[in-house]
């Protein structure tokens, strides 16, 4: 079931993208997906996989979305079902945009501006990525009940509003292209620091990531934030075969064997973070930060003063709590734990920052690191009762409490 599951999410966004575009309907798309993978269920374990899942389940989500077609030609619009069928058949109705990759037209498709950045965001995350609403609404900081009504209302006001499920012309793409690089970042993410389930990376979605921010950069030559991104995707990507022990534990980052990190992907990295040069949003601070990260020869060596310059850019561009906290931690290696510390105290009241959970784990390490034991195990307790805490992040949090205790 495990493989199976890896399978049908490594899948599900390529398939649903596809019957979008084939059939016009997202709603079409994703439940025909579904049964087909409902179908695989049943039949794989006896059968064994096919050589290639991923066609399999597009076309048994094809003839299940033509079927239900069929069945709808009754109503008004019944021409719709034999021209889907023509299509199926004859292999026309090539798309000639240069857009080659069914997902990330799906991303500009929802990306629209009649729908709202945040339920744009949900309906990328659930089309293409095939998160459940729980891992997104983990990702968002938000309920299940509001992720869920969020997609249900936006696949609504796509379908009422007959938006098309096609990439804007040229000329649009500008504007669509700040919500198309979140939704990859947030792909990426979603891998690299898995929310949900028990494994702490998702190395399917760290694919998918990697994937798509080179095909944008394929498709925007010209577009520096699009290179940030894929600079900042392919420097911590680099990584994430040390993050993670042989029995799945999270190994930080100053424990990591630099020995093992991917130079390929580093250089590479490298390479895109030189043609993002200049760039205006907030990815380009982010993959400096891994850059320095990246390239140090060892924790010791790490260039903390320009990390920090990193940080002040990032926080003044997104005014973000989350990064100022993050900034403390760098700037306790940087000036000293105690003035992390009063750095993270500057933040720490933020509202913005209660379902986030991110003070108390920074505050715990800040106190280890400066030898207060006693605060740190209190601040770690404090850290493992947070909402937002995946199993492998809270295997991780009992680890150093124990250490303090035991120290």
């Amino acid at each position: 079931m495990t493989q199976l599951d890896g399978v049908f999410r490594r899948e599900w966004g390529p398939a649903v993208a596809a019957l979008a575009r084939w059939s016009g309907d997202l709603t079409v798309a994703e439940d025909a997906v579904q049964e087909a993978c409902t179908q695989a269920l049943q039949i794989w374990p006896a059968e064994g996989m096919p050589a290639n899942p991923g066609a399999w389940l597009t076309t048994v989500a094809r003839n299940r979305a033509l079927d239900r077609l069929r069945r709808e030609s009754a109503r008004p619009g019944k021409e719709l079902a034999a021209v889907y069928e023509q299509v199926n058949a004859s292999g026309e109705g090539a798309e000639l945009h240069p857009v080659r990759d069914d997902e990330l037209r799906m991303m500009f498709t929802c990306a629209h501006p009649a729908l709202d950045p945040a339920s744009q965001l949900a309906l990328t995350l659930r089309l293409i990525s095939g998160l459940t609403v729980t891992e997104i609404a983990r990702a968002l900081l938000q309920s299940d009940a509001a992720v869920g009504q969020r997609i249900t209302r936006a696949k609504n006001k796509i379908r009422k509003a007959n938006i098309p499920l096609r990439v804007p012309p040229p000329e649009l793409l500008a504007e669509r292209t700040p919500h198309v690089l979140g939704c990859i970042y947030s792909v990426f993410t979603e891998g690299y620091w898995s929310t949900g389930g028990p494994s702490a990376i998702r190395d399917e979605l760290c694919d998918e990531g990697v994937r798509l921010a080179g095909e944008l950069c394929s498709l925007m030559p010209g577009n520096r934030d699009a290179h940030a991104l894929a600079a900042l995707v392919l420097l911590h990507d680099s990584r994430r075969r040390t993050r993670v022990d042989e029995t799945g534990a999270l190994i930080p980052l100053d424990e990591q064997d630099r020995s093992h990190w991917d130079r390929g992907r580093i250089a590479r990295g490298l390479e895109q973070l030189r043609l993002a040069e200049g760039a205006p949003g907030t990815y380009l601070p982010q993959a400096v930060i891994a850059a320095l990260h990246a390239t140090a020869p060892s924790w010791q060596h790490t260039d903390w003063a320009t990390i920090c310059l990193a940080y002040d850019r990032l926080a003044e561009a997104t005014d973000s709590p989350v990064v100022r906290a993050n900034r403390a931690l760098a700037v306790g290696f940087r000036d000293g734990f105690p003035a992390g510390l009063a750095a993270l105290d500057e933040v720490a009241d933020d509202p913005r920052l209660a379902r986030a959970n991110a003070v108390a784990p920074i505050r715990a390490d800040l106190l280890r690191r400066a030898g207060r034991l006693d605060e740190a195990v209190r601040w770690y307790r404090v850290a493992l009762e947070g909402d937002n805490v995946s199993e492998p992040a809270a295997a991780f949090l009992r680890r150093r409490l124990a250490e303090c205790v035991t120290s």
